[in-house]
């Protein structure tokens, strides 16, 4: 798919093609009685928040949306075309703003995905990302990231248009935040005591 798509997006351009491509089943095609103005535009839109949920673009697009958000105008089409990218952008990596019984089986999938994608990156001989390397990382500390540094600035950002959301989705991820927060300080503090357990035996080995 890298080489098809040039390196470019090449997971959500495919989620664009083989989204159009069902569309054009006749037994799939809800779009049958727009006219072709208007399927156009759809389509158009359609790709732009696709590619838009790349995360490679995250940075781009919140610090564009920042720049807009405290003047915000409705009837600017690029402000509305912004805000929209970020609106999908928070439903696409918005497993922390619900419940951790409802969230953190996902987290627990997802961390597995990594780590098989990393051990099979390493068995070939390719570079592998930190965040994927189990070797690096736990949950606790790669939630704690991630809620950090991607999470709660775009969502805080959005509120700043929806205050309302403060209390349904900004409080949830910090109450997340501070839950792994509590969980990392008990896996250090285990992890110290095992340390220590093992350097005990070792020197007990020596005498």
């Amino acid at each position: 798919m890298a080489l098809r798509y040039n390196d470019i997006s090449p997971l959500e351009n495919h989620h664009c093609a083989v989204a159009f491509q069902i569309f054009s089943r006749p037994d799939c095609n809800i779009f049958f009685n727009f006219d072709p103005e208007a399927f156009k535009q759809i389509r158009q839109e359609t790709i732009t928040l696709i590619l838009a949920t790349d995360m490679a673009r995250h940075s781009e697009i919140l610090k564009t949306f920042k720049q807009k958000v405290d003047n915000f105008d409705y009837t600017n089409k690029e402000h509305v075309a912004c805000l929209k990218m970020v609106l999908i952008k928070c439903c696409d990596i918005s497993n922390e703003v619900r419940p951790m019984e409802v969230a953190e089986p996902w987290v627990d999938c997802l961390l597995e995905e990594y780590f098989m994608q990393s051990d099979r990156e390493k068995a070939e001989g390719l570079p592998v990302a930190p965040f994927m390397d189990r070797e690096k990382v736990t949950k606790s500390t790669a939630q704690i990231g991630f809620i950090k540094f991607v999470l709660l600035p775009m969502f805080e950002t959005v509120m700043k248009l929806f205050p309302q959301i403060e209390e349904v989705m900004v409080k949830p991820l910090r109450e997340s935040r501070d839950r792994y927060e509590e969980l990392k300080q008990t896996d250090d503090a285990v992890n110290e005591v095992q340390k220590k357990k093992s350097e005990n035996l070792t020197m007990d080995g020596e005498k």
